[in-house]
């Protein structure tokens, strides 16, 4: 008989896994829509265009998440914490608050970004016709911002399901559909631009109303004192200005490099730098679908000091990410010129070895992602920040040294380190302030297991034609033989054991 705390990590590892169905069906259909959408643009219109878009959504992004002032992680996690106390009245006053200043902020940056639309195009990155794109984008960001609020309230209320369609597959599938038309109609560039506006605003309006209509409690007054107000605000903005900060630099941290190749080498260097970009992006789709419910779940558990269970679902969940993706990072390694010239065309086969480096950092980021979780969990936002400062620093410093020289590969070797050193600064302030080491000893037997595949794909490449057939082929052999070996050398444990005993139940039940 199992005792009450294995049977709440069963319960748990199964919703987490649930949820992750879900999710994954939203992300498959969302990197379906999404690397469309890509691909349409950057075989269209060419690099340059496809650098301008690039460019325009960074300044965009970055703009948004000044906007949320850190309120929206705020929002998930005590949204999550006093939903585990039954505390509705303090969720809906976050909430009502949230409103208010987002609004002013949103506005605000609207007006900025469109009054120094110029300056940014000319000035900075060295071409005018970034300036429409940069326009035109600052009148989403009010939707957006409101848009990622709702899905996010939506998360923290458990509504996966509902957060991934309007996150993962609504707004680019209508993003992807409006770009296509209007391509047919025969309109120019601009199509770009109006997709991404007409994406944006649809997607607030679909956001909203399933918000309203699924959890309408949130929409209530609720009556409290103003002591009780004055703790909440205190703690709501204790907790969300560092990630304010950690917000801004995190996303600089994420855009530097093609923020620092377009200063230095332009709008076309950008737009090939890009192409490897969300093909690395992809070794977070493992990570994605466990974390929508994972960080939830461990919050109010945490509310509830049950601190075993969260070590479980920790290394469980960091297991099951790093089996996902380290095939996929071998086969970014030994193919990226194939996967380039597959999705995007022979043009933008010049970054193949960039798509190298940012394989391995995103892998690396992707598995230790949980250390992070870890931290958001006990509320260390000002020591996210200070890493996040570090590695943000390190990664502008690199990308200035080494672009100039090294263009495109500089940038992706830079972005490399940088994801290295705040993966492991993370998996060393977890195991420090939280006791907790997310990973299983099993990992070890998952690489040594991982060694034949990886010798026959390698001398493969020497013995058979290179085609695509051929390459589709040797893949397909490589992933099956992968997860076979896994089988049957006994890297699986008993919680493995028991989500596969689920799923199977639930597929002979289909």
């Amino acid at each position: 008989m199992k005792n009450k705390k294995e049977e709440k990590l069963d319960y748990s590892l199964k919703l987490i896994v649930k949820t992750s169905l879900i999710v994954f069906v939203g992300l498959v259909l969302s990197k379906i829509f999404t690397y469309g959408y890509r691909i349409v643009v950057a075989r269209q219109f060419g690099p340059e265009v496809y650098g301008l878009l690039a460019l325009a959504l960074i300044v965009l992004n970055w703009l948004t998440i000044i906007s949320f002032l850190g309120l929206h992680e705020g929002v998930l996690r005590f949204f999550s914490f006093y939903r585990g106390k039954n505390e509705i009245s303090k969720i809906n006053y976050i909430f009502r608050l949230s409103l208010i200043i987002l609004t002013i902020t949103s506005i605000l940056s609207t007006i900025i970004l469109f009054a120094f639309s110029n300056f940014i195009s000319i000035n900075i990155f060295h071409d005018k016709n970034l300036i429409i794109f940069l326009k035109w984008f600052s009148l989403i960001i009010p939707f957006s911002v409101f848009s990622y609020l709702f899905i996010d309230i939506l998360k923290s209320f458990e509504k996966v399901g509902w957060a991934s369609f309007i996150e993962n597959i609504f707004q680019n599938f209508i993003k992807l559909a409006v770009l296509v038309v209007l391509i047919l109609v025969g309109l120019n560039f601009k199509t770009i631009i109006y997709s991404q506006v007409a994406g944006m605003i649809i997607t607030f309006i679909v956001a909203f109303w399933i918000c309203k209509y699924k959890l309408p409690q949130i929409f209530r007054r609720y009556r409290l004192n103003q002591s009780k107000k004055l703790k909440i605000r205190k703690e709501l903005f204790s907790y969300s200005w560092p990630l304010l900060f950690f917000g801004i630099l995190s996303y600089l941290f994420y855009g530097i490099d093609s923020f620092v190749i377009g200063y230095f080498k332009g709008s076309f260097e950008v737009g090939l730098y890009n192409a490897a970009v969300p093909i690395a992006a992809l070794l977070y789709f493992a990570s994605n679908i466990f974390i929508q419910m994972f960080f939830p779940l461990i919050t109010k558990e945490f509310a509830r000091k049950n601190f075993e269970i969260i070590g479980e679902m920790s290394k469980q969940v960091t297991k099951w990410i790093f089996i996902l993706n380290l095939p996929l990072l071998i086969l970014m390694i030994f193919f990226p010129g194939a996967i380039l010239n597959i999705l995007f065309g022979q043009e933008y086969m010049v970054a193949k070895d960039a798509l190298r480096f940012l394989s391995i950092g995103a892998f690396i980021f992707s598995v230790l992602i949980i250390s992070n979780n870890l931290l958001y969990m006990l509320g260390k936002s000002k020591l996210i920040l200070t890493d996040i400062i570090a590695s943000t620093i390190l990664n502008v410093i690199l990308n200035i040294l080494l672009v100039p020289k090294y263009g495109i590969n500089g940038a992706a070797f830079a972005t490399m380190i940088s994801y290295i050193i705040l993966s492991l600064l993370f998996l060393l302030q977890a195991g420090y302030y939280a006791s907790i080491i997310p990973f299983r000893r099993k990992i070890l037997r998952i690489i040594l297991v991982t060694i034949v595949p990886v010798i026959l794909v390698y001398y493969s490449r020497f013995i058979l034609p290179y085609n695509l057939s051929m390459l589709f082929l040797e893949g397909f052999l490589f992933v099956l033989l992968y997860f076979l070996l896994i089988l049957v050398t006994g890297c699986l444990d008993k919680n493995d054991l028991m989500i596969l005993q689920m799923l199977r139940r639930k597929f002979i039940n289909k």
